[in-house]
């Protein structure tokens, strides 16, 4: 068995290549998509959002207005406190997932999609954890792929993605405050086992994803 962290700042293509992976017979988890699951009403950690942050991140309908809670914590300097309920509760049931994979297939490869496996353990450092699921959360990877490019690009796919119509600066400016919350490429790419820089087109990155892939099923064979 082959745990991975896929992982690479906004715009850098990384769903795109989790795709490729999944096509390639890799089994594959969305952090962002199972963290939406688990604020979702009936679940803990919605319940604890509601409990820290307040019926004002209701909306009618009675789920969370992500938009209110999004300017809370990036605007209103409480991400620390959303990413304290939130992190924890997510990597542990990424934990089970992959449990409940490898014990279909112990020799599959398993890949967690992720924008955040370096800023989590170093946020839970900075808070002085030395100790711990968030502090060590890299150490549960066997091998870890870093999604690159350069940030205007980066900042350009972002604003494609939510004003297909054009050019959006506030859009292009909330982009740039996020990547600067998150750690640098180069940082990344120094921690990481394998590190594709997503500048080509769609064929580029295929083959780029194809060439990582096999030296995973290498190094599944010989786990």
């Amino acid at each position: 068995m082959v745990r991975v962290g896929l992982t690479g700042g906004l715009g850098s293509g990384k769903s795109t290549v989790a795709n490729i992976f999944r096509e390639l017979g890799a089994e594959v988890i969305e952090a962002d998509e199972l963290g939406r699951s688990m604020m979702e009403p009936g679940q803990h950690v919605f319940d604890e959002i509601v409990d820290e942050f307040g019926s004002t991140v209701l909306g009618p309908d009675g789920r969370l207005n992500r938009a209110r809670l999004a300017e809370l914590a990036f605007r209103g300097g409480r991400l620390d406190d959303l990413n304290a309920i939130v992190h924890p509760a997510v990597i542990a049931a990424q934990g089970d997932w992959m449990r409940q994979v490898f014990g279909r297939n112990h020799e599959a490869i398993a890949i967690v999609e992720s924008a955040l496996i370096f800023e989590v353990e170093r946020d839970a450092r900075q808070r002085g954890e030395s100790e711990g699921l968030l502090s060590y959360w890299r150490r549960r990877f066997d091998r870890v792929i870093v999604v690159t490019a350069p940030e205007e690009l980066r900042v350009a796919r972002y604003v494609a993605r939510l004003s297909p119509t054009g050019w959006d600066e506030k859009i292009a400016a909330d982009a740039r405050s996020r990547i600067a919350r998150q750690m640098s490429d180069e940082l990344k790419s120094a921690r990481a086992d394998f590190v594709i820089e997503n500048t080509g087109d769609l064929a580029d990155l295929r083959a780029k994803t194809e060439a990582i892939w096999q030296q995973l099923v290498d190094f599944a064979s010989q786990a």
